[in-house]
């Protein structure tokens, strides 16, 4: 594994091409262990990490906090209903609580962009020895998200060894609600690091034109960016332009709670026109998978045969590699040993 220089984990486009390698060097090693029998690894013993999620979560949450307890780590769980929040105490002192206790990870979920990286910046300058990795703030970034995505589809596209390098030159569809997704951001980040190039597609509602000129610059705060040459962007606003051709096609919530006007006809039309199915994906002239960051809205972004239909749709494979990729990400921020398995 290559040097890893990252205090926090805040947004894939901090990364460069050696830091995705690492991580999925470290993942495949990781979701390599027995599946049964004893699971854990001491590399985290000792450790507290502290689950901050403001927002609610099924998957994300759940799987950093096994994640944790697979590298033997304490885990500590925060619930806003039952905090201080309702009297008054501010985000930052909530974390600075939590850092007092002893945390060494914050793993932070808000629904406000920005506030991970917030919260790091502050808790910094305090001088406080601690981890903040981002669960997914607003509009802005889903970084775990994003590399198991990365993860699952270099494992389609070379089993045996999984890296960055499986993805290059690949032609990967990314379908739906761009606007309102922190995941399709990461996406972009990871997906041209590896030299993929992406085709989005979607109504122009939800998908609109500056998504082609997403990842020419780094984002504020960010002086350059990392990654040498990324893969293209473009984008085709009907499936029928976009999915021939296609190595994966990745599909989209629709985040209808975060829909703020009538971006939408109805259901059944976006379904007409943007809804993935197996007709839909002869279109592709091969077989690809399909991958979505879920929870799907069956029949609309998938169809209900297809979401079942475990030999091309990855979205199980997908929950299945969040447990690794965390494990990794937690282990790259929190561990003092080198190498996990040499500390076993």
């Amino acid at each position: 594994m290559s040097r890893w220089s990252h205090r926090h984990v805040l947004d894939l486009a901090a990364f460069s091409l050696a830091d995705f390698a690492t991580v999925l060097e470290l993942a495949q090693r990781f979701r390599s262990l027995p599946t049964s029998g004893a699971r854990r690894l001491p590399a985290l013993q000792g450790r507290l990490v502290t689950s901050l999620f403001f927002e609610p979560s099924t998957r994300t949450r759940s799987s950093f906090e096994l994640a944790a307890r697979r590298l033997s780590a304490d885990v500590q769980s925060f619930s806003p209903a039952s905090s201080s929040l309702s009297k008054g105490e501010s985000l930052l002192d909530t974390a600075r609580t939590y850092v007092a206790m002893g945390a060494d990870v914050l793993v932070v979920r808000h629904a406000c962009a920005g506030v991970p990286a917030a919260m790091a910046r502050e808790l910094d300058r305090s001088g406080a020895r601690v981890a903040v990795l981002n669960g997914g703030d607003g509009l802005h970034s889903h970084p775990s998200q994003g590399l198991l995505d990365l993860l699952t589809l270099a494992r389609w596209f070379e089993p045996a060894v999984p890296t960055p390098a499986a993805l290059a030159g690949k032609r990967i569809v990314i379908v739906g609600d761009m606007l309102h997704s922190r995941v399709a951001r990461s996406n972009l980040w990871a997906l041209t690091a590896c030299g993929a190039d992406v085709v989005l597609c979607g109504p122009t509602t939800l998908l609109p034109d500056a998504f082609a000129a997403f990842v020419q610059a780094p984002p504020p705060g960010q002086a350059h960016d990392p990654v040498e040459r990324r893969g293209t962007v473009c984008i085709l606003r009907q499936l029928e332009e976009a999915l021939p051709g296609a190595d994966a096609v990745m599909t989209l919530r629709l985040q209808q709670e975060r829909m703020h006007q009538h971006l939408l006809t109805s259901l059944d039309t976006y379904h007409c026109q943007y809804g993935i199915s197996h007709q839909r994906l002869e279109l592709c002239g091969k077989p690809v998978p399909v991958l979505h960051p879920g929870p799907v809205n069956r029949g609309v972004e998938l169809s209900g045969a297809l979401l079942d239909d475990p030999s091309r749709c990855l979205v199980e494979e997908q929950v299945r590699n969040g447990i690794p990729i965390r494990m990794a990400l937690l282990y790259l921020l929190a561990a003092a040993e080198p190498d996990p398995f040499t500390a076993a």
